[in-house]
């Protein structure tokens, strides 16, 4: 003799899969991922962004690459390097934690961090091209 399923099962398997077995899969798409905001996130896009400003200023910087390092394995006689510039395999080196900590007693918010790190990229790029920081803006033939 046949089994006859109880009506329970039938309406908890009913439920589960739907008409066509679909009902309890998951989306397609998946939920938006939060937004990029922590310190090595918020670093790493504004060294790029004032990189990429500066590529557009000068041609000489298309070739170019820029590095993040978290800390210099050398260390030089005047105090803690914040970045290294090599014209021989044309890299800049950018030290991360020296450039972010070690800003002035009530200098360490948002604001100053950022132009602390704009700052380091400015210096290290007009020491690889051999001009001072403020010669590096869209007028530069000014100066």
């Amino acid at each position: 003799m046949p089994r006859r399923r109880s009506a329970s099962a039938a309406a908890s398997r009913g439920a589960r899969h739907g008409r066509h077995g679909r009902l309890g899969r998951s989306e397609v798409v998946r939920p938006p991922l939060p937004p990029l905001d922590g310190r090595l996130d918020r670093f790493e896009i504004t060294v790029g962004s004032a990189v990429e400003y500066l590529r557009g200023t000068w041609e000489e910087l298309r070739d170019v690459r820029v590095e993040i390092v978290a800390m210099p394995t050398h260390d030089r006689g005047d105090g803690i390097p914040r970045w290294r510039v090599d014209h021989t395999e044309k890299r800049i080196s950018l030290y991360r934690v020296p450039i972010e900590r070690l800003l002035p007693k009530g200098h360490d918010d948002a604001m100053h961090r950022r132009a602390a790190i704009e700052g380091a990229v400015f210096q290290a790029v007009a020491e690889y091209v051999g001009r001072e920081p403020w010669e590096l803006g869209p007028d530069a033939s000014e100066y």
